[in-house]
């Protein structure tokens, strides 16, 4: 007898295979049968019918934040409201562990600053019980949890337990430094640990605005690090650079050929953030360029791709807005959100915030974030690329609904445009601004990165930047914007499925899960796509001490199995919770 019977969906495999009508059967939390309509065994203690629907393997995400959040929130939400079953966290050198006494306020203000989680939030919700690397590990896996998950060791953390103020002053790491780290490496990788990441991105800072204390780390430290995974048959490495954009192509290729040099110290995976910047919207190319001649020869090297533009989404409730540094709205800040926009509709009020200055620091001292002058310097040139974020979520919008051309249209400047926008009604109008991957005013460009033979579903950051961004939802518009809605140059279901399933699994070294296979664990997705749609992301107060997030969840997931326990039943979670921390190299894959 069956556990679970899907009967009759459009089977999406996980390969590259053409979809087609299937059922699936499922036994203690592995699928034991995929066939024919009809010829499975009908008895079953779970039925599902799954006429019109898609059958697809769960998805795995492996660029998350989750590592604060995983203390206190067993459900990982919003991601598990998205078909995700298995999640990645660790990534961009920044974490939690290893921690000294006295280091967890300096790791909060990491957090913080470079993924935009509430200082707040991590102070109250994060529950220190850990020294070492596996330690964290053993405090997160005394928790059940909605849906497996793996680490990965930061460099920050690690770099700060072996050299202390050393490494904040970005001093360069001694041989002695270096063995340590190597070693303390290898325990955690030993230990279960899924690879190792680190952070080299000049927009990455600290709460206080500091440079990220292993931004600057030698060769000689990384190659060291790297060498730590000899000899093991598991273990990925992941690597965000700005490879020294505006220093030349001397810098670029200095950079480059560190990257490489990890690679081959390692003998494992590497993948690296990829993304279209502005400026220098052509090196993505050319990053391109270097990690296919690396795999000509042999090196592992792939490109951690987004789905859609990468930004922020402004608000006056959220993270960031272009007037938050202005004191004429730093007078009514305090507010509630409603009273705030009825106020800065006043006349008087609204002249005083355009003709003034913004400025670096609010009548409270808290600092205004550096994007607030950044785009206040060029808001004519900027806002040709923000655009009301509307209730459908659309993520590729036309110049045409730019603030540029509204305020054009309006006779006005693209700032008070966005001043009447953002103060209208109750205030919670949003704009959202795609900083990366939309230079061209479209995701032509997105869909090319796409089609690289190195590219890995990624980047959602899952976790973090929750004030001001929601690209938790990458799975769901994966689906509905590449496969279903685009106007033209869409994805096939199968490409799109196989990069949220099998192609990220096998690289992670995951071999029971990302195909709806006999054999494979039963993370599965069951998806009308009839019905399938991103909702608005809202702002929540859901966080330990009432710190905000944006949320977002998706219609049409008629449910979500994780080891063939269902765990989100359309839209709404079961409460089971049968994940846990997947230990690689501790059990074959």
């Amino acid at each position: 007898m069956l556990d679970v019977l899907f009967r009759g969906g459009l089977v999406v495999d996980g390969s590259m295979d053409e979809p087609r009508l299937q059922d699936v059967g499922v036994r203690n939390g592995v699928i034991v049968g995929v066939g024919e309509p009809g010829s499975l065994d009908a008895m079953a203690h779970e039925v599902v019918d799954a006429t019109g629907c898609w059958v697809t393997p769960g998805f795995v995400d492996i660029h998350t934040h989750m590592d604060g959040q995983a203390t206190w929130d067993p459900d990982f939400t919003p991601l598990v409201y998205h078909g995700v079953t298995t999640l990645v966290m660790g990534n961009c050198g920044v974490g939690f562990a290893p921690v000294r006494a006295g280091q967890e306020t300096k790791l909060i203000q990491l957090m913080e600053g470079v993924e935009d989680i509430p200082g707040v939030a991590l102070a109250q919700g994060v529950q220190w019980s850990w020294e070492s690397f596996t330690d964290y590990m053993d405090a997160l896996a005394r928790t059940p949890r909605v849906m497996d998950y793996l680490v990965q060791v930061p460099h920050d953390p690690l770099r700060m337990y072996v050299m202390g103020e050393r490494a904040v002053a970005h001093e360069p790491a001694t041989f002695d430094d270096i063995a340590h780290m190597k070693d303390l490496l290898r325990d955690a990788l030993k230990a279960g640990a899924a690879g190792f990441s680190t952070g080299r991105s000049d927009n990455h800072r600290t709460a206080l605005g500091d440079e990220t204390p292993a931004s600057e780390a030698t060769a000689t430290e990384l190659r060291g690090l790297a060498s730590a995974f000899a000899g093991l048959d598991h273990g990925v490495i992941q690597v965000v650079s700005d490879f020294d954009l505006f220093k030349g192509a001397d810098r670029f290729d200095d950079e480059f050929n560190l990257v490489e040099d990890m690679a081959n110290a390692s003998g494992r995976p590497l993948s690296l953030s990829w993304l279209q910047r502005d400026p220098g919207g052509e090196q993505y190319k050319v990053i391109a360029a270097r990690v296919e001649a690396a795999v000509a020869r042999g090196l592992p090297l792939h490109l951690q791709t987004a789905v859609r533009g990468i930004g922020v989404i402004q608000g006056l409730d959220a993270s960031f807005h272009p007037f938050m540094g202005f004191a004429a709205y730093q007078e009514v800040a305090h507010l509630p959100l409603a009273q705030r926009a009825a106020a800065l509709r006043e006349p008087t009020r609204k002249n005083a915030v355009l003709t003034g200055k913004s400025q670096r620091m609010s009548g409270d001292g808290t600092a205004i974030p550096p994007l607030v002058d950044i785009l206040l310097a060029q808001i004519e040139r900027i806002s040709a690329r923000m655009f009301p974020l509307t209730s459908d979520m659309n993520y590729e919008p036309a110049i045409t609904d730019s603030f540029y051309v509204r305020a054009k249209a309006a006779g006005t400047t693209a700032l008070e445009a966005m001043y009447d926008y953002l103060s209208a009604g109750n205030g919670d109008a949003l704009i959202y601004f795609p900083i990366f991957n939309y230079n061209d005013g479209n995701l032509d460009t997105v869909r090319s990165m796409l089609d690289h033979p190195q590219a890995l579903y990624g980047l959602s950051d899952a976790g973090a930047h929750v004030g001001t961004v929601c690209d938790t939802s990458f799975s769901s518009f994966m689906l509905k914007h590449w496969v279903l809605d685009r106007a033209h140059n869409r994805l096939q279901l199968q490409q799109a499925v196989n990069m949220m399933t099998q192609r990220n699994a096998r690289y992670m070294g995951l071999t029971d899960r990302g195909t709806v296979a006999v054999g494979q664990r039963a993370d599965i997705n069951v998806i009308n796509p009839k019905a399938l749609r991103l909702e608005a992301a809202e702002l929540h107060s859901d966080l330990p001490g009432k710190g905000k997030r944006f949320v977002q969840k998706a219609s049409g997931y008629v449910g979500t199995w994780v080891g063939g326990v269902r765990i989100c039943n359309n839209g709404v979670l079961t409460g089971q919770r049968p994940g846990a921390l997947v230990r690689m190299g501790q059990v074959a894959f």
